[in-house]
């Protein structure tokens, strides 16, 4: 569970994008009509039970066995969308085998092409129905636990690993049952990658630094579907988006496991929405951990949120019906706070319902140029 209880650097940015969100208030409202309530929502143009989706987490599948697999079918059963991160332990064609309805498919791009072109075209024979492009982990974040604790897939049986999973028995005879231990999206399709540590290191050289705007308009194309844009956290980038014509995109600091010292992702969406909000769908994870969460998020704007620390969680404890307790948990608190707020539809639902302190976006200035 280190991946999931951690951030990069001080994990100042980690710590605030809980934290800013508890800052913002409810409004309750009495003698109001509460009956026939709905979270029924659409996130680009699929029809959700609220508008949740499950993010992209690495290593799914080393925290439960078969952790993807599980948790998409959880997701399709609730009706929400589940996303597949590249960095997965199932691969897309083990959930697409799993699963009947169209998942989405997250692509880090790597400076291998050959291999980002045949895995946009796995995704697409996969039948996923949207591309997520991640846009910050160009350079992977100085993540202080996961170097110290040894982070790898499948786990090397260092001595201190082996007594941890001696208290883990239940994990363990889990993943001795499942083929799936490796990053299947990676493993069989790179030439050279033999083993954990020939991976590691092929993954943490790839990750492309040289990706640009252009780069990403090509990828759209190549994809030829709907493509969602994740990692923005600033309006200059968020109108670069709507310029290359994505169909959302995901506010996101990458759960404070990148830039630590950036802004809390709720804190910047007010300024993206002010600028793109009405010309492309927004967005956005990092730090939501409850229904109260997804109901401050769309209250301010949002059409979309992502959990992942919170079905991780779930999925954890007790596999498949763990993540859909997650969901239910957060689909539970985000209906009854929107009853308690006087509103009976979640399409209704607007910054009425907050009370925001004044100075929520801050008064931030931009360092100054040097010169005469």
């Amino acid at each position: 569970m280190i991946i999931v209880k951690s951030g990069s650097w001080t994990e100042q940015t980690f710590r605030e994008n809980v934290s800013d969100f508890d800052q913002i208030r409810l409004r309750q409202r009495v003698a109001v009509d509460m009956t026939n309530r709905t979270t029924k929502s659409q996130m680009i143009g699929q029809d959700v039970a609220m508008p949740v989706a499950l993010a992209p987490v690495g290593m799914t599948g080393m925290q439960h066995a078969d952790g993807e697999i599980l948790a998409a079918k959880a997701a399709e059963k609730f009706g929400v969308p589940f996303t597949l991160s590249t960095m997965s332990i199932c691969s897309i064609e083990d959930v697409a085998e799993h699963t009947t309805k169209p998942f989405w498919f997250q692509l880090y791009t790597m400076t291998d092409e050959d291999y980002v072109r045949r895995l946009v075209e796995r995704a697409r024979a996969a039948k996923c129905s949207a591309l997520v492009i991640t846009l910050d982990l160009q350079i992977l974040g100085q993540r202080h636990k996961d170097l110290k604790n040894g982070l790898s897939a499948p786990p090397k049986l260092t001595p201190k690993v082996i007594a941890d999973l001696a208290t883990r028995w239940r994990w363990g005879l889990g993943m001795l049952q499942t083929k799936r231990r490796g990053f299947r999206n990676i493993v069989g399709h790179v030439k050279g990658i033999s083993d954990p540590s020939s991976l590691m290191a092929w993954t943490a050289e790839n990750f492309d630094p040289s990706l640009d705007w252009n780069k990403i308009a090509k990828l759209k194309e190549l994809w030829g579907g709907k493509v969602i844009l994740k990692g923005i956290l600033d309006a200059e980038d968020a109108k670069m988006a709507l310029k290359v014509g994505a169909d959302a995109i995901i506010v996101s600091n990458h759960g404070g496991r990148q830039l630590d010292g950036a802004l809390s992702s709720i804190r910047v969406l007010p300024e993206i929405l002010d600028a793109v909000g009405d010309q492309i769908e927004v967005h956005i994870d990092s730090g939501i951990r409850s229904g109260q969460d997804v109901l401050k998020a769309v209250a301010m704007g949002a059409k979309g949120t992502y959990i992942g620390r919170a079905f991780i969680y779930g999925l954890g404890a007790m596999g498949e019906a763990g993540v859909t307790r997650a969901l239910e948990v957060i689909h539970r608190e985000m209906d009854v706070s929107m009853a308690l707020c006087g509103k009976r539809d979640i399409a209704d639902v607007d910054r009425d319902i907050l009370l925001v302190p004044e100075d929520f976006g801050g008064r931030w200035q931009r360092g100054a140029r040097s010169g005469n």
